[in-house]
């Protein structure tokens, strides 16, 4: 136990810490409590877990859920940078009403999926990671769809988010009209499934080994080098 623990430096876990110390009452004011029910911010909360537990699973739950989202993310965001727009996605980090502070934190969307690659491959790729990210994502956007404010809805504050995880379309100003809103829901949670989550897991699963097997590997590179001396 000892061994695996020593594998994740401490300070990693209180730079990590700190970042949250400040973003989260930050977020919590500004975007209001709903805000930390995007998938990123999961995300980055299991990150954290991880972090502290040694556990592989949040990690690797973390990992299937948003890699490739992230990737569009940072694509979104050098297209609005160079005047391309794509889906608008990141469109909230070029508002002048939003302080450049509180836009800056928002930059954990670019460095968050290396620091979880760190961690899956310190830790190993927990193979149960895809099922439990995806029940995880698809209570997420159920609730989402069901129970926070759908695209369109005039907010008091205009920082209080709508459409979380785009359960209505990714136009936050206006629902998708193209499918029914059910059906659309439906084809979103599957797309996730099989576009997202699905090809990064088979990925995980083939270049990171299992926890067991990364104790095991470290057991036997802590004996040879024993012998070595």
């Amino acid at each position: 136990m000892a061994s695996t623990s020593s594998r994740l430096p401490l300070p990693l876990k209180l730079i990590v810490s700190a970042f949250l110390a400040v973003m989260v009452p930050v977020y919590y004011h500004n975007y209001g409590p709903t805000n930390f029910l995007y998938f990123c911010d999961i995300a980055l909360l299991l990150c954290f877990i991880s972090l502290w537990t040694e556990s592989a699973l949040p990690a690797s739950m973390a990992a299937v859920g948003i890699l490739l989202p992230q990737a569009f993310w940072c694509a979104d965001f050098l297209g609005e940078l160079f005047g391309l727009r794509l889906v608008g996605m990141t469109s909230y980090m070029f508002d002048p009403n939003r302080s450049l502070f509180l836009r800056g934190l928002s930059f954990f969307h670019g460095w968050l999926p290396f620091l979880l690659l760190f961690l899956v491959k310190r830790l190993g790729y927990d193979r149960r990671a895809l099922w439990a990210w995806t029940g995880l994502g698809w209570s997420l956007c159920l609730v989402a769809y069901f129970l926070l404010p759908a695209a369109g809805t005039v907010m008091p504050d205009p920082k209080i988010p709508v459409n979380i995880n785009y359960v209505f379309g990714f136009d936050d100003a206006h629902a998708q009209t193209w499918l029914p809103a059910p059906v659309y829901l439906v084809c979103w949670m599957t797309a996730l499934l099989v576009v997202f989550y699905l090809p990064t897991h088979l990925v995980l699963r083939k270049v990171f080994g299992s926890p067991m097997q990364r104790v095991q590997g470290l057991r036997t590179s802590e004996a040879t080098g024993r012998l070595a001396a």
